[in-house]
């Protein structure tokens, strides 16, 4: 007799027994989590296939169009030359947080002639029910998400009209929402004539109309704008901006931070570091805007050196940042302090490489550093009810190498952040899909990190984010996040604090533990920080000192385990040096601005370390011994 029950594999490629009944979370052979991943198929084919066909094989319909690869730990079939149609969600790699990813293919399904694209990373829930569609949601969203959908919708117009898929931001069934989050199901090509901003306008109009009474007058004035033949964008992108700043300052901001680092079970050094990290730390200023991790490379008197060097001059950095932001007499734009923040870490990056070059290192002998850091900058902005607020509720994300940052509420766990490695700079040049460059043996070895060349070949990935929901913000090294252990843990960790039944400082010694426990191989950092937004959220502003064992690992004459990710690949390719679509486009700023910028931050930071030499003139001189010589001439006497 043939069983008709329907069926998942383990991933575990040892298992001796892999088969498992679909219901299943964990493998009932060698317990090991079964991963259900949800597919977008696409085309006219796909959406004839009914629910509970079983296709190649393989693939289970679970309703239309939405398939369960029922078999995930192997590779889905993939052509050799990559077709024109896939080459838009390759280059868009890097907006994975809205564009699905391309997964594989079906090939000319029972004789139909037509291939089905596979998406994966789709709007798709646990449950396999595809995430509302913007239009059901709206009217139920509250006056600053409605903003936030559409400045998000048009921070996509720019790079998605370069594709030519622009299109699919004018189909209201595409744009599906996650909370904050607007994630589209699929990409279009635009057919014959390119779509405009006039047409993005008139697309927004249904939207507008019935807005919330606080936001709706601005927002249809600003659609007017856009259905005129001489709209701008960047002008159109700047007052959505101020409205959205606007209604995001009438909520509340409540928020408490914690922070802890670890050597792990099977190491001796730590060549992680964190901020904050320790009591003197709580008490400082920076504390509720700034939270860092970072990853140290190269080894004991390498990995830690850097880690420790880039958390230390980042904050002087940002010290002088945020006193430059402060005197501001106008809103500063998103562009505009994304470069203020780059150029900061490009002044960190070239801190590391001076103390590389004063200790002639060389190749992978290099020090250098992960990074990855939040920044919650307190504008004073005009509320929508005719408030000033002095906090506008913009958190900036910034990252460098593997170290990851995940936004998390009691509904879902979301990726804020893109590993630089081999494996997503294979598929950001359109060579070949992620699953397919998972494969490559280097997949996960770095091509980003501070530190390991001169300051003109760093890639950093700036984004802007608007914190209006309860949540917590995530920022880990890769000690807690290899092997999906935090997309596995969230809802045992981080929901519980949410619902006022766990103490974040409990929450975050438990990751740690988990992370000695999984990972025990690596060192671990864990920088958690709660925010409540809604009225009813009432939670003090402290900062505690989480009461986390730190466990020494006894001395051992067996090999140490490599702590550190391997860098590879960073020299930039002439293919690299090229402008591809796939680019952050360039802001197109006069030389003189960047250039003033730059001198702008050199000397807050000189200011910065001169008041701190007053103040904490023992951390002054602790922080100060750690720069090179060639920087320590700027600290003050």
């Amino acid at each position: 007799m043939i069983s008709t029950q329907r069926v998942i594999y383990c991933i575990n490629p040892d298992c001796t027994n892999p088969i498992n009944s679909l219901e299943s979370r964990v493998c009932a052979n060698c317990q090991t989590p079964l991963v259900h991943r949800y597919l977008w198929a696409t085309g006219s084919k796909a959406v004839t296939i009914p629910p509970g066909t079983t296709v190649a094989n393989r693939y289970e319909v679970i309703t239309h169009q939405v398939w369960l690869d029922t078999q995930p730990g192997l590779l889905p079939d993939i052509p050799e030359e990559l077709p024109n149609e896939v080459l838009a969600y390759l280059r868009l790699y890097y907006e994975r947080l809205h564009i699905p990813q391309a997964y594989g293919y079906i090939p000319e399904f029972e004789g139909g002639g037509d291939h089905i694209l596979l998406l994966e990373n789709v709007p798709i829930a646990e449950n396999a029910t595809v995430y509302p569609a913007i239009a059901d949601a709206w009217e139920q969203a509250t006056a600053v998400r409605q903003v936030y959908w559409l400045w998000q919708i048009l921070q996509l117009w720019k790079p998605l009209s370069e594709l030519e898929v622009a299109n699919s931001l004018l189909m209201l069934n595409n744009l599906r929402v996650q909370g904050w989050c607007v994630r589209l199901l699929e990409l279009h090509q635009t057919q014959e004539n390119l779509v405009s901003l006039q047409d993005l306008g008139r697309f927004w109009q249904s939207l507008v109309a019935s807005a919330k009474p606080a936001v709706a007058g601005k927002l249809q004035n600003i659609v007017k704008q856009m259905c005129i033949q001489e709209a701008d964008l960047a002008e159109i992108t700047n007052q959505l901006n101020t409205l959205l700043l606007s209604a995001a300052a009438d909520l509340p901001l409540n928020v408490e931070v914690l922070g802890a680092t670890d050597a792990g079970m099977q190491m001796i050094t730590n060549e992680d570091a964190c901020y904050p990290a320790n009591v003197n730390d709580l008490e400082e200023f920076l504390v509720p805007q700034l939270s860092i991790v970072c990853d140290g490379i190269g080894g004991h008197q390498g990995g830690e050196v850097a880690s420790q060097l880039a958390v230390q001059s980042l904050k002087l950095q940002i010290r002088a940042l945020l006193a430059d932001a402060s005197q501001e007499g106008q809103i500063v734009k998103p562009d505009l302090f994304a470069e203020q923040l780059e150029a900061c870490l490009r002044i960190v990056n070239n801190v590391i490489c001076a103390r590389n070059d004063e200790q002639n290192r060389q190749g992978r002998e290099r020090m250098a550093t992960t990074l990855v850091m939040a920044l919650q900058v307190p504008q004073r902005v005009q509320t929508t009810s005719g408030k000033e607020s002095k906090n506008a509720h913009e958190l900036y994300l910034a990252s460098v190498g593997d170290s990851r940052a995940y936004w998390i509420t009691r509904n879902y766990c979301q990726l804020l952040t893109v590993d630089d490695d081999v494996a997503a700079r294979e598929v950001r040049f359109a060579r070949n899909f992620y699953r397919q460059a998972l494969m490559r043996p280097d997949a996960t070895a770095l091509t980003q990190a501070l530190g390991a060349r001169d300051a003109e070949s760093l890639r950093v990935e700036i984004r802007r984010f608007i914190l209006e929901e309860d949540g917590i913000l995530l920022l880990c090294s890769d000690g807690l996040s290899d092997n999906n252990w935090v997309e596995q843990s969230w809802q045992q960790y981080a929901v519980p604090v949410l619902t006022g039944k766990l103490a974040l400082e409990d929450a975050l010694q438990r990751w740690i533990n988990l992370a000695n426990q999984k990972n025990g191989h690596d060192n671990a950092s864990v920088v958690m920080t709660l925010y409540g937004i809604s009225r009813e959220y009432l939670i003090s502003l402290t900062y505690k000192q989480p009461q986390v064992e730190i466990i020494e690992a006894e001395p051992s004459e067996a090999a140490i385990p490599e702590s550190s990710p391997v860098l590879v690949d960073l020299d930039i390719t002439a293919e690299e040096a090229t402008s591809t679509p796939a680019e952050k486009p360039s802001r197109g700023k006069p030389a003189l601005l960047v250039g003033g910028l730059l001198l702008l931050l050199l000397g807050g930071t000189t200011i910065g370390l001169f008041l701190l030499s007053q103040f904490q003139p023992q951390t002054f001189q602790q922080i100060c011994r750690q720069l090179p010589p060639s920087v320590q001439q700027v600290c003050p006497k």
